[in-house]
């Protein structure tokens, strides 16, 4: 069998949306644009929904649009895609980074307040594999510290807390829409939030600060620039693919979840290993993007030897994430780095396996997927 870790939902309904597009006459800054922003509102139930050309631009963005500087400093957590912490150092600014709890790999909020001084301008939080944060008490302390909350829900759509979808809980939440999320555009992200005025901001500055775009202006070609901007634009091919991608999601995630909890049940378990925990009340919801098995220090030199075993029988698997941010090459460098600072973040990038759970595989994928688990650690004499 061939079980990949991710595979894009794509089928006759992009195809036709997408050919519909290059029928046209307009392939950026268009109606399709538009309407996948209304879209993924009403799916989010967000006031305001922005469009970008991906995650990490939507990030940028928003610390651009806030005015955030060289000297200036955002807390971010040391467990997450490298994008998180770019998207600070693009601005110049500096990313504080702080360790996260072992048992769910989101931001530990009882280290947040020690990184708090003068500089400190925003707390970014990452939902890790679509686990939310403790989010009520990271508003807490940023509305405390009068600090902007940034949500990176790259791993989250469908994530909810008391019903309230990531991304709506602090200022503003930014998603992604890589091939292998739980909803693709081929390339792109989505900004949501509440306040009127900076996505009326959010809007003018990832179109070069250009005051009109092309069905608003009068006379063709012509406009003005109100301030210094990107194109951080979503192209109306993109567009067209999401907006038939979310008729999709809520299938999308009632298959992940199902998957999730099958796999689970036949591989928590194994010895020397346990799953990273989900959420165990109906307040608060997972968007399920992987199942996450930690190994047992005792066993971490060896997982190279089982990612390799699963392999070679054809079930994809990944690590989320390879090191703690800090850890990597660039940051390490650039502010050096102390593990003992970061001791769940390295715990978690040194020993967990990520198993696929996606909505292109079923029932006898996760069956195959833990009988040879099983068989694997029997054969490595992991039992």
């Amino acid at each position: 069998m061939k079980i990949p870790f991710g595979k894009p939902m794509i089928d006759d309904s992009e195809k036709n949306a997408v050919a519909s597009v290059l029928e046209g006459s307009i392939l950026v800054h268009g109606p399709k644009a538009i309407e996948f922003e209304h879209e993924f509102a009403n799916f989010t139930n967000a006031p305001y929904s922005i469009s970008v050309s991906s995650c990490t631009a939507g990030m940028h963005l928003i610390y651009f649009a806030l005015g955030i500087k060289s000297a200036d400093e955002v807390i971010i957590p040391a467990q997450t895609h490298v994008a998180t912490a770019h998207a600070v150092s693009l601005t110049g600014a500096t990313p504080v980074f702080v360790d996260v709890l072992d048992s769910s790999g989101n931001i530990d909020y009882k280290l947040i307040k020690e990184k708090i001084n003068p500089n400190t301008k925003a707390i970014a939080v990452v939902h890790y594999l679509g686990i939310p944060v403790d989010i009520k008490k990271v508003k807490q302390i940023s509305d405390k510290y009068n600090l902007f909350l940034l949500e990176d829900c790259a791993l989250a759509p469908g994530a909810l807390v008391d019903g309230v979808h990531a991304g709506l809980h602090g200022d503003a939440g930014v998603f992604s829409f890589y091939p292998v999320k739980h909803l693709t555009t081929a390339e792109g992200g989505m900004i949501i939030l509440k306040d009127k005025s900076l996505a009326d901001k959010l809007k003018l500055i990832k179109a070069f600060g250009v005051n009109r775009s092309h069905g608003e202006r009068s006379t063709p070609g012509l406009y003005d620039v109100e301030m210094l901007g990107f194109n951080y634009r979503m192209s109306e091919i993109h567009a067209a693919i999401g907006i038939e991608q979310l008729k999709k999601i809520k299938s999308f995630l009632e298959i992940r979840k199902e998957n999730h909890e099958l796999l689970s049940n036949m591989i928590s378990n194994l010895p020397k290993v346990r799953v990273i925990e989900q959420p165990v009340n109906n307040s608060v919801v997972s968007s399920h993007y992987c199942l996450g098995l930690l190994l047992d220090k005792s066993i971490s030199s060896r997982r190279a030897e089982i990612m390799d075993s699963l392999t070679r029988l054809g079930i994809g698997t990944s690590i989320y994430y390879p090191h703690p941010v800090p850890r990597l090459q660039y940051y390490k460098d650039k502010y050096g780095y102390d593990e003992a600072k970061y001791k769940n973040a390295a715990y978690i990038s040194d020993n967990i396996i990520a198993f696929p759970v996606g909505p292109h595989l079923n029932r006898d994928d996760m069956n195959y997927i833990a009988h040879n688990t099983n068989k694997i650690w029997r054969s490595l004499c992991l039992m």
